[in-house]
């Protein structure tokens, strides 16, 4: 039994929407198929994962103590980056991602602006009556909630979570991300269009819907260094 519930298993049972197909599962945890298939054929074989027309859980307690493991672990070794972008789908509580992180899931991972890894901020937009649990989850994780950026001399580590609470929240699923919806991504990127011109553009290529006006050219930004674009929108949160 042991073998069967390590770090993988644990994640795979939290990650899983009843319903959900094992593709889908992969994509909620951005892991490649064959991983997460396995895990799924072990737990479903103890007893853990049923299947009847997708997948889901038999025992919501089985989640919990997933989330404990996975809790106990980052006491060990803190959440990466990564991680910490599948870590809210851990949680029982909407939320989407928001601000430059929307615009990264929005334009499919074509535009990331260089972030410093040794001072990262992840932009979590969630329901104002979810606030406290939401703190509550990611204390377990050794990750400090914010609700605005705060200088990395403040901070134990490189991530903070940087809250946006909202009386309501709509959700857009891109890719396997929960995530703001576009009008509001494309409104801040206008807002910050200095340093997003090209995410714009490239928003503007990739939906057919979209007629965002955007002409950019390379050259435009040449003389722009990365942490130039990320600062710049750094001061502006």
């Amino acid at each position: 039994m042991y073998e069967l519930f390590d770090e993988t298993a644990a994640r795979v049972l939290l990650a899983i929407e009843s319903g959900d197909s094992i593709r889908q599962v992969a994509q909620h945890l951005h892991a490649p198929y064959e991983t997460v298939r396995q895990a799924v054929n072990r737990l479903e074989d103890a007893g853990y994962l049923a299947y009847d027309d997708g997948l889901f859980v038999t025992d919501d307690r089985v989640r919990e103590s997933a989330r404990d493991l996975l809790a106990a672990s980052a006491g060990v070794s803190p959440p990466s980056i990564e991680e910490a972008y599948a870590l809210p789908q851990f949680g029982d509580w909407s939320f989407a991602f928001a601000r430059i992180d929307a615009v990264y899931v929005w334009t499919q991972g074509g535009y990331q602006v260089g972030r410093d890894p040794d001072d990262y901020p992840l932009f979590l937009a969630v329901r104002e009556q979810d606030v406290e649990a939401w703190q509550r989850f990611f204390e377990r994780f050794g990750l400090p909630t914010v609700f605005e950026r705060q200088p990395r001399d403040g901070l134990d580590g490189p991530l903070q979570i940087v809250l946006d609470p909202r009386s309501t929240l709509e959700v857009d699923h891109v890719d396997g991300y929960s995530v703001v919806p576009r009008d509001e991504t494309v409104a801040y990127m206008r807002e910050h269009y200095a340093q997003l011109q090209s995410a714009l553009s490239m928003l503007d290529r990739m939906y057919d819907d979209l007629d965002l006006d955007v002409a950019y050219r390379e050259s435009e930004q040449s003389s722009s260094s990365v942490s130039d674009v990320t600062d710049g929108i750094d001061d502006a949160r």
